[in-house]
């Protein structure tokens, strides 16, 4: 169950690596408004605030990994907090401007989180 857990969360890690790299660098191009379903009016328009949600993607990011390779007790307190923090975010995404982003964002942390949780 450990090992599981590592391996849900390194793929948090890296989903969450993806979105920097989409609302940072792609999310003018057609492939960001396509995955966001945007216009390039709203796209160049609203670029400095994706910019800055894709640098706390990175954060979320960064804390994740930084949990799977700290020593312990710190790692897996680390880890747990992080993916909290991935939970509400998805959780408020849902709630405020796609529910899929549930699925897409915050089951994949629960999932990790429980694996965790019972490890």
């Amino acid at each position: 169950m450990h090992t599981a857990a590592i391996a849900l969360t390194a793929l948090v890690a890296l989903l969450h690596l993806g979105f920097l790299i989409l609302e940072m660098f792609l999310w003018r191009t057609p492939r960001g408004r396509a995955v966001f379903g945007t216009t390039p009016q709203f796209a160049e328009e609203s670029a400095p605030l994706a910019a800055n949600q894709g640098l706390y993607n990175g954060f979320l990011a960064a804390g994740l990994i930084w949990s799977l390779v700290a020593p312990e007790p710190t790692g897996s307190q680390a880890q747990i907090f992080f993916l909290c923090c991935v939970i509400v975010a998805g959780l408020y995404g849902a709630l405020t401007v796609s529910r899929r982003i549930v699925v897409v964002q915050a089951l994949p942390a629960a999932a990790a989180l429980a694996l965790a949780l019972a490890a």
